[in-house]
């Protein structure tokens, strides 16, 4: 139960890989809430998150080998966090940045591409804002987190 068949350090090297590899993944495929994830996203998560457990544990079902990839996880996450705390150009390569979608009623269709943002997200969106259309809105911005941000033009009534 408590003994490894592999060395510590084998267990830290494989954690970080897999956290590394995982993190450029998602930063590749874009921006979404958890709150926003459509059913095949969370089936994604899901199935990567034991497709990644072999290759971080190299077979060892050991608690101490567990604890170790798990430690070794955490330290990684709180490391990019404080790292992107500390440098604004790292935070950008590793978030990204906000994106603008709409802007005076005018949308940008490549950024909505580049985004993989659907128009019925976008949509809804808006109509959470309170616009009924895209000339309703003074400007609309993707968020880093995966959130838009929308601003509706002011109305002279």
């Amino acid at each position: 139960m408590w003994q490894i068949s592999l060395p510590w350090w084998e267990f830290v090297i494989r954690g970080l890989i897999v956290y590394l590899f995982l993190l450029i993944v998602l930063r590749i495929t874009g921006k979404r809430q958890i709150g926003q994830l459509a059913p095949f996203d969370l089936i994604l998560l899901l199935v990567l998150s034991n497709a990644v457990q072999n290759s971080m544990n190299g077979g060892d079902n050991s608690v101490t080998g567990v604890l170790i990839s798990a430690l070794t996880l955490i330290v990684a996450n709180y490391a990019v966090a404080y790292l992107t705390f500390k440098s604004k150009r790292l935070e950008a390569v590793i978030e990204g940045r906000p994106q603008v979608l709409i802007h005076n009623g005018q949308l940008f269709e490549d950024v909505m591409q580049r985004a993989r943002l659907t128009h019925h997200e976008l949509e809804a969106a808006l109509r959470t804002a309170g616009c009924a259309c895209i000339a309703d809105v003074h400007y609309a911005i993707l968020e880093n987190n995966g959130q838009i941000s929308v601003r509706p033009k002011h109305r002279t009534d």
